[in-house]
């Protein structure tokens, strides 16, 4: 795949070169959302037979803003030029029975409707629970070699997949290896927001945090009344985003919040 002639500008490629990732190349950014009406919606469609969550939601939320809006979003650096993504993917956060984080890949997110995606990360999800998430390979074999071997191994490896754009196949890593984008539900872990780490061995070009709930006073029709609320989270990379794209993200969430039926598309795949 060539590097994208459409995102690679000259403040682009300068970004690339003066940042490193993830050390000092980070944009953090949060939102507070009325979600009273989403928790009608998400209540009405698991009366229907559709176990959705908020994390399905906003995964699936996310991944249209990125196709209708933001698609600088879906790219990743590579040799000092930005690609794009063939298709929008992302990565998310599970806990597994053991009590250790796990993560799992989702593919081609926006082609599907919101009962689809709720099957599909079902069917994930039971994978990952018993041991074989989308990070397990390589943790295995790092696990594996002592310490301080251990630290080099993975700096070469973070070398040949993020900076070169290689992949090795047996630790089923590549440079676009876990998509465009982490999702992690820590509210459902019991914290209220995070601020989170764009992980070194995933090019992603954010991480979206779905925070706690809380019920607060709502200036609503100009009127304070008791509402739902929640706190997104995010971490941008600086070397291919900027904060008016984390605007622009946030901005359609809030849109899809308060009308969550625009999401109620035909799938595509």
């Amino acid at each position: 795949m060539n590097p994208s002639e459409t995102f690679n500008t000259t403040w682009r490629k300068t970004a690339s070169t003066i940042y490193k990732k993830p050390i000092d190349s980070k944009i953090f950014g949060s939102v507070e959302i009325d979600i009273t009406d989403l928790e009608r919606y998400i209540q009405a469609q698991r009366k229907a037979g559709v176990k959705a969550t908020l994390t399905h939601f906003f995964l699936l939320a996310t991944a249209r803003a990125i196709k209708e809006e933001v698609p600088e979003f879906n790219t990743y650096l590579k040799r000092g030029n930005i690609y794009t993504h063939p298709h929008i993917d992302a990565t998310v956060s599970v806990l597994r029975h053991d009590g250790e984080m796990g993560s799992v890949k989702m593919n081609n997110i926006d082609t599907y409707t919101l009962a689809e995606l709720v099957e599909y990360l079902r069917k994930e999800i039971q994978i990952a629970q018993k041991g074989a998430d989308t990070s397990k390979a390589m943790k295995d074999s790092l696990a594996r070699i002592p310490w301080p071997l251990r630290g080099i191994v993975y700096q070469f490896i973070k070398y040949l997949t993020v900076h070169l754009g290689l992949s090795i196949p047996f630790l089923n890593l590549s440079a676009n290896h876990f998509g465009a984008f982490f999702l992690s539900n820590i509210g459902s872990l019991g914290l209220d927001i995070g601020y989170p780490a764009l992980f070194p061995s995933a090019n992603v070009s954010f991480v979206l945090i779905v925070g706690g709930i809380s019920k607060k006073p709502w200036v609503v029709n100009n009127e304070i009344v008791p509402r739902t609320i929640l706190t997104l989270g995010a971490a941008l990379d600086h070397r291919v985003v900027d904060a008016s794209h984390g605007g622009k993200l946030f901005t359609y969430l809030k849109k899809v919040v308060a009308k969550p039926e625009l999401l109620e598309k035909i799938s595509s795949h």
